[in-house]
Order: structure tokens, then sequence, then C-alpha cells
């Protein structure tokens, strides 16, 4: 049996054997709608088909944007629903998320309550894209980008295509940066490039295995994490250390809090050009206003929690005008300083470790 790679579904359907071609012209390869079954990316010699193979064996993803079969969306029911929930729970239960709430008053100089109102308001406003296009994965069984096409064309989402890969890159690098910073304040023997190896190895080694390994990592990953910021928490708000900032007025107070807000809708909004990635293999059947709302519960908690407690950490940099251990530690080293401030003195390794994790964290968000 001979397996011809050459023609485009998306772009050609006819010559791929779909479209107006009669049924018992097509490709034994594609069915009736398109869909590509697993099972045919090994069909044939060349060198495509053997490392596809190859890649079987060590069962890594071998799928890439061709739709999927209705008979191999195995992500069914309640635990369907769990998985898309709990991944979007991990990626954002994250120190990147704290860090962002440390810009409140770092850079856009908000007091307590208008940074906690600017988070609340943009994130439930930035996610609503994210929930809506999950919704298309089980219908449609097709990646965000090229579900794409029917919007742009099929040029047109090539450039789109070119954003989301720099965006992507971008935004792994800040993250990896975060994390090394982590890093570096738990022992300052490690310089920074290293602490980004780091996080890019073990980035890489989850993700390699694709859509199965992903949604089993992520579904557990939160919880570790999830504990370290409890922690982070409890022990902040027995220092007595918070600081309530008032908020500003006028239109200098305007333009931070818009200032301020598009930087917590990016990051919230920033999932869309992927979000229907993941639940490509939930079946047609699943209720989208379940999958809308399973994905919003996901992005929505560890979104308002990490930030909030963010911004009111940060406030304790502004004790005794900013000379204190959190202000030395946040300008040492970032946010992996400000949490070295609040963790080690009380904690010290116990401290360490929770910094370890959170550096770790980093993995569920790349």
């Amino acid at each position: 049996m001979r397996y011809d790679s050459s023609p485009d579904i998306e772009k050609n359907p006819a010559e791929a054997g779909v479209g107006n071609v009669p049924y018992d012209e097509r490709s034994p390869y594609v069915h009736e709608d398109g869909a590509v079954p697993g099972e045919s990316f090994e069909y044939g010699d060349t060198f495509y088909a053997k490392m596809q193979r190859l890649a079987g064996r060590f069962k890594i993803e071998q799928r890439g944007i061709e739709r999927v079969p209705e008979n191999e969306r195995t992500d069914t029911g309640f635990r369907g629903l769990l998985n898309v929930s709990t991944m979007w729970l991990s990626a954002n239960m994250v120190v990147s998320s704290f860090a962002l709430g440390l810009l409140g008053k770092s850079v856009f100089y908000l007091g307590f309550v208008d940074a906690i109102l600017v988070i609340l308001f943009f994130n439930l406003l930035g996610i609503m894209s994210v929930c809506f296009f999950s919704t298309f994965g089980p219908m449609f069984g097709l990646r965000q980008m090229v579900l794409s096409r029917f919007w742009f064309g099929w040029w047109g989402v090539k450039l789109i295509a070119v954003f989301n890969i720099l965006a992507c890159i971008g935004w792994s690098a800040v993250n990896s940066i975060v994390g090394a910073q982590l890093l570096h304040a738990v022992n300052s023997d490690v310089p920074g490039w290293a602490g980004i190896l780091v996080i890019s190895f073990c980035t890489f080694a989850v993700t390699l295995f694709g859509y199965k390994i992903v949604h089993a990592y992520e579904f557990w990953s939160w919880i570790p994490t999830f504990i370290v910021f409890l922690i982070i928490l409890g022990v902040f708000a027995h220092s007595g250390a918070f600081v309530n900032i008032p908020m500003g007025v006028g239109t200098s107070e305007m333009g931070s809090v818009l200032s301020f807000g598009s930087v917590i809708y990016g990051f919230a909004t920033g999932w869309t050009s992927y979000a229907a990635d993941y639940t490509v293999y939930q079946p047609p059947t699943q209720g989208r206003r379940k999958v809308f709302f399973w994905t919003w519960l996901g992005l929505i908690i560890p979104l308002l929690f990490t930030e909030m407690l963010g911004v009111a950490v940060m406030t304790a940099t502004s004790i005794n005008d900013g000379d204190n251990i959190y202000m030395t530690g946040y300008t040492a080293s970032g946010s992996g300083g400000l949490l070295a401030a609040v963790l080690l003195p009380p904690l010290g390794r116990f401290g360490q470790f929770c910094l370890v994790i959170l550096a770790l964290s980093i993995i569920a968000n790349n």
C-alpha cells in the first residue's frame, strides 16, 4: 500500500480525495469528512513514515494539524471536561501569573484596590475568547491555526501563524527567565543561562510526547504549585508586611488602569491562538456550554488567585520608603528575589524547596 502525503486536505480537498470526489474514488486513508486515521501516518517506506513508526513505538503523538477522526476522540465524558479544565488550571497556576500582578505597583504605580479591580474585570473579559474557541475543537477536530483558515484564508493564516510562533517564542523566553530568577534566588551560584536551560529541557521532555502526556501532566501539576502559593499567602499574612496602598486619581490613574489592564487582558486572551488544540480529542457530542464553562473555570481561578496575590505581596516593597528586604530582593532578582524575601527568612531550607517548585511550575505554562 502506498501513502501519498503530497496533497493538502485543507488547501485542495478534491486533490486529497475529499470534497466533490465520489466516495468510492477517495483515498482509503481519508475519511469522508476529511479526517485522517492515525495509523495511516506509518504507511510507506519514506523517511517520514519511518520516523512516524519510531514515534509510535515511544508513544509520541504522531498527529499534526490533520483532522482527528471521531473514533479516535477518546477524551469523553466528565473526565474530558476535567482534562481541559485542569490543563488551563495548571498552565496559569504558575509564578508567571504571580509576576504579572507585581507590575501593578512596580510599573504602573497603582494602589491595592484599583489593581485588584483591574485584574478582576480585565481577566473576565480576556478569557472569553479562549473559552469560545475551545468549543470548536470537539466540533471540528481541528487545531486552532487550521480553523483560522476559514477566517483569514489559505495565505492570510500563514501570516497569523508566523505571529503566533513569534509570540510563543517570546512568551516562553520570558517564562524561562522568571523561572531562572527563582533558581538564582535559591542558589546564587546558578547563573541565569543555566536556569533557563533547566526550564527549557524539562519543558521539552513533557511536550515531546504530545497531547495525552501534556494533559496527564497538567492534570496534577497545579496541586504542588497551589500548595506553595497557599504557603506564601499564609507566611506573608503572618508577617504583617501588607500595606494597603491607596488608589490614585485623575488622568494619570486612568492611564495606569488602562495600561495595566491591557497587560492583564493580553495575558488572558493570549491563549486564544491555540484554544481548540486542547479539545480536538473530545467528541462532537460534547456540549459546547460544558466545554465553555469548564475552560472558563480552569482559567479564572488561577489567574485571579496568583495575580491578586502578586499585587498583595508587592505592597510590602513600599515599607520604609523602599528600604526593606522585599524591595532589596525584588531589585536583586525580580519576582524570584521578592518571593525569596517572603519565604526564606521564616522557612529556611523548606522555603528554598518551595521556590524550586515554583520555578518548575513554568513547565506547565510553557
